[in-house]
């Protein structure tokens, strides 16, 4: 995936945890829409893998 894409899923979360939602999902929703087909599995487990960073949860 590239680094543009990863830089906007933290940002993504970043701005989920700290309770701007709709801000959060609008800047993830771009990141994945650029993504390639190939991309999207990569992001998919991406999101898996970082799903307590959406929350703050360990």
């Amino acid at each position: 995936m590239r680094r543009s894409i990863e830089s906007a899923l933290k940002r993504s979360a970043e701005l989920t945890r700290n309770n701007r939602l709709v801000e959060g999902m609008a800047v993830g929703e771009a990141a994945i829409n650029q993504a390639t087909d190939d991309e999207q599995p990569e992001i998919q487990r991406w999101l898996v893998e970082h799903a307590d960073d959406f929350t703050g949860e360990d």
